[in-house]
């Protein structure tokens, strides 16, 4: 039997995993009880496909994806499972058991969570300690970050496997050494999303205003430089010690409400919705996907022209298919 990587939950997130393994010449076997699964995969595979042709990649030699009537079927002798069930760990704990009751006792067993910790998902299943989170963004098959955190009963030996297989399908994982709710990546964009939230419910900006703030202005410096880097540099000659004494004072200014989120009423909701249908809903989703990815695409390749950043990832990438 051939060696394959197996799929549990092929929603957003879990279609683009299998369409990154598939791309890069391995065998996928999917479980998603979804009427929608099948159709959702071939829609995200297309994109992804589209994605690398516009980045110049070698055509790829695909792997082969197979839908399986239960998750004992998909995940029997897999070499890698990742699990992308709904956010709820009582969902996700339930189907890791099964995961793990079917799947090779090294079988490293990974969850897409965004935010729950290992801790909390693994003392059940059987062989706990290659249990582990395997943090991805949309979408997987061009991000290349991926956060690795074990909980209380991973072992270093499943870390260092995870990590491994995430960098052989040309990603960047970033191993989350301190268990923490929401890891790193995650932890900042709340902090943004909160104070967006509060800014649409007081009146002071809508949900446009707010990403041509993201999109025209400082999110551009974040892609190819990140927080510190770009901070360093805004302090000049003297660097970020000399930013830190120039701008830190003002962290004590009523600038951020922080852990303070508006309540979530109807009217916000409805609110949200609305000016978000009027911000973007000419293109329906899968344009939007399509608009996304070949946005990423030039930055991914500036990037690589450059040397820079994640485009480093793209060349490797592109080293390892050619």
């Amino acid at each position: 039997m051939a060696e394959h990587a197996a799929i549990v939950g092929a929603g957003v997130i879990g279609a683009a995993w299998a369409a990154r393994f598939v791309l890069h010449g391995i065998d996928v076997k999917i479980s998603d009880p979804s009427p929608h699964a099948e159709r959702i995969m071939g829609e995200v595979l297309d994109n992804a496909r589209a994605a690398w042709a516009d980045l110049g990649l070698p055509e790829p030699s695909e792997g082969s994806v197979t839908f399986c009537d239960s998750i004992a079927e998909a995940v029997a002798g897999a070499v890698h499972v990742q699990e992308s069930a709904p956010e709820d760990p009582d969902i996700k704990i339930s189907i890791l058991e099964a995961i793990a009751e079917a799947c090779p006792p090294e079988t490293v067993i990974a969850s897409s969570t965004s935010g729950i910790k290992p801790s909390v998902l693994q003392p059940s299943i059987v062989n706990p300690e290659r249990m582990l989170v395997g943090h991805p963004f949309n979408p997987v098959y061009l991000l290349p970050l991926v956060e690795v955190c074990g909980g209380d009963l991973t072992s270093a030996a499943a870390v260092e496997t995870a990590m491994a297989t995430y960098a052989s399908i040309s990603m960047k994982p970033l191993h989350v050494r301190v268990e923490i709710d929401a890891f790193i990546a995650d932890r900042l964009l709340e902090a943004v999303w909160r104070e967006a939230l509060w800014l649409v419910n007081d009146g002071v900006a809508t949900t446009e205003e707010i990403d041509d703030s993201i999109r025209y202005g400082f999110g551009l410096r974040w892609a190819q430089m990140g927080l510190f880097e770009t901070y360093r540099i805004a302090g000049g000659e003297g660097g970020i010690g000399h930013f830190i004494a120039q701008f830190g004072p003002t962290l004590t200014w009523p600038y951020s409400k922080l852990m303070d989120t508006p309540q979530l009423t109807d009217d916000l909701v409805d609110t949200i919705a609305t000016q978000s249908d009027e911000q973007s809903g000419a293109n329906s989703i899968r344009e939007l996907e399509r608009i996304r990815d070949r946005n990423l695409v030039g930055f991914l390749q500036v990037l690589e022209g450059n040397g820079w950043g994640a485009g480093e990832t793209l060349k490797a990438q592109r080293d390892r298919l050619g």
